[in-house]
């Protein structure tokens, strides 16, 4: 099992953990609630987890042009 950051935005991949590395349960997912689960992870059929993230490029942008929260996506 591997947990995969994936960004919300432009899809880039941001990083992977292997699960030999940390266990998913120190991970804080347990603390979400239904609604942040259903929207943030996705479970795969070979036992691993996508994670929904922003990436720094994207988060920059986020940071530069506030208005962009609004919108369902920003990148064209």
């Amino acid at each position: 099992m591997a947990i995969h950051y994936r960004c919300r935005h432009c899809k880039t991949h941001v990083g992977t953990i292997d699960h030999h590395t940390v266990n998913a349960a120190n991970l804080g997912f347990e603390t979400l609630t239904a609604e942040e689960r259903q929207e943030l992870l996705s479970y795969k059929e070979n036992g691993d987890i996508e994670v929904t993230t922003t990436c720094e490029d994207c988060q920059d942008t986020l940071e530069r042009y506030p208005e962009f929260h609004t919108l369902k996506s920003f990148i064209q």
